[in-house]
């Protein structure tokens, strides 16, 4: 007998706004299986208000209620039973945040909560992270956002270190990186990882999830040093019209790609790892998962 059970989770990112609906089957005896069944993305980069202006602009907040609007009819047509709605680094860092928290909630009716770079790293380590984890190897796991990165440190199956970096694509975009914040996630990043002989990365973020997919490699085999340091000199070559017209990139995926690979780069070089791993894994699949595993 085979149950089905539609879960959906929204992602409200600084660089876009993600609504995930899944099907979980449940069989008796088996692993229960997560598989998509619909997947919206739109680019409301409302990382640039808050990192540029501290505020969420009035066009964005209309922006952001239609898109609420439209998401939660979505989840009425596919009969969703449960979902969760989170807010990352663009809306911490807006003053106005806990404002627009109100007014969507008022005009969309959906219920939003702002999480920490804390919460938001372990809701992604919840994912099939674990799975892909040999117990006795070392993996450095970069989250890379708009606003912020995350890293994790694993060793042994074990979470060692984590942390939250203000260094995400919008920023970076915005010259608003300063020196002294990649000095301090290098110093970071060769101190937890000095102990272990051999670090292999684990990437996730849209950008990553996007080179992977031009590098035509299958799911489980990495991408090397090499192969990510070339490619980052390939698209700083093109201009931003070329990569949207030649590499086919979404506009708001053609300019943030380049700063997002050079943090992926910098946490290879810092932490001596010669391959990244891309599995298919993001905030909004954590979602679910936390939620039907009764962790959020």
């Amino acid at each position: 007998m085979i149950k089905i059970k539609k879960y959906a989770a929204i992602d409200i990112g600084s660089n876009a706004m993600r609504l995930l609906i899944v099907n979980i089957v449940e069989q008796e005896g088996k692993e229960p299986q997560f598989n998509k069944s619909s997947l919206v993305r739109v680019p409301i980069r409302l990382g640039q208000d808050a990192f540029t202006v501290g505020e969420i602009s009035p066009e964005n907040i209309d922006r952001m209620c239609d898109a609420m609007t439209a998401f939660n009819l979505l989840m009425k047509v596919h009969k969703v039973q449960s979902y969760k709605a989170f807010a990352t680094s663009a809306m911490r860092e807006a003053y106005n945040g806990n404002e627009v928290v109100e007014i969507i909630k008022n005009k969309a009716d959906i219920n939003i909560e702002i999480i920490d770079g804390k919460k938001e790293a372990a809701i992604i380590a919840s994912t099939d992270l674990y799975h892909l984890l040999n117990t006795d190897q070392t993996y450095l796991f970069v989250d890379v956002g708009g606003g912020s990165t995350e890293f994790t440190l694993f060793s042994n199956g074990k979470i060692v270190h984590s942390r939250s970096f203000k260094a995400g694509t919008v920023r970076l975009l915005n010259d608003m990186v300063h020196d002294v914040v990649w000095e301090e996630i290098e110093k970071w990043i060769k101190t937890i990882t000095e102990d272990f002989e051999e670090v292999t990365l684990i990437g996730s973020g849209g950008n990553i999830n996007k080179l992977f997919k031009m590098s035509g490699k299958m799911q489980e085999k990495p991408l090397s040093y090499i192969y990510i340091n070339s490619q980052y000199a390939f698209l700083n070559s093109l201009t931003y019209e070329q990569r949207i017209s030649e590499l086919g990139l979404n506009p708001d995926r053609a300019d943030v790609i380049i700063p997002a690979v050079r943090i992926y780069l910098n946490a290879m070089k810092w932490s001596g790892a010669r391959q990244i791993y891309v599995p298919k894994i993001g905030l909004s699949d954590g979602i679910v998962k936390s939620m039907y595993y009764g962790k959020i």
